[in-house]
């Protein structure tokens, strides 16, 4: 896999009220190593770091300004992003300061997507960043999700709404990737 040195890893929603059991039944528990993994690959090359940060406007939400599950994992300290953005909606593309238009002034086109939760705020911060334009790479081995139930009362698993969001999104709005391949194309041959 090729990636260009100035490739952005956007980091989504990782966030410590994510480990709240408010949210239920959650897969991938290799998640945060993995975003950790990228974190240190993006900052080690010197490519485009972004921190994305989710502000709910739920007073009951751990993720609400006011609660500490607000705040960002204790591993991401490690590094300052080059770019913080706020939102309150799914998409990072809709947040402030406004995510496409710092890719545009830096002349960046491939935008690396990790973070929390798979198929809600990374999928949609997929399918609006492909909308637009960029090149999107979605680390599914680098997101996790939690066991949704439906309109309909069923229920499906966390794992399997992960893997219907790397259907939607592959070949469509984005190319599916592992960790692995991220960090091997970071950080080029050994």
């Amino acid at each position: 896999m090729n990636l260009p040195d100035d490739a952005a890893l956007v980091v989504v929603d990782v966030q410590a009220g994510f480990d709240d059991p408010w949210w239920g039944p959650r897969d991938n528990p290799g998640c945060d190593a993995n975003i950790a993994s990228l974190v240190e690959a993006f900052a080690g090359s010197g490519r485009p770091l972004v921190y994305v940060r989710h502000d709910s406007t739920n007073p009951a939400s751990p993720l609400h300004p006011s609660s500490p599950g607000n705040a960002f994992k204790p591993y991401l300290d490690a590094h300052e992003p080059d770019l913080l953005v706020t939102k309150s909606v799914n998409s990072a593309f809709h947040g402030s300061p406004s995510l496409d238009a710092w890719l545009r002034e830096r002349g960046t086109t491939t935008v690396v997507v990790a973070g929390i939760t798979t198929n809600h705020c990374c999928e949609t911060t997929a399918r609006v960043g492909g909308n637009l334009g960029h090149d999107i790479r979605f680390v599914l081995d680098a997101t996790h999700t939690f066991d949704r139930t439906g309109p309909d009362g069923t229920t499906m698993t966390a794992a399997e709404l992960a893997r219907a969001t790397g259907t939607n999104l592959h070949g469509e709005f984005a190319t599916v990737v592992t960790t692995a391949e991220v960090c091997r194309a970071v950080r080029g041959p050994a």
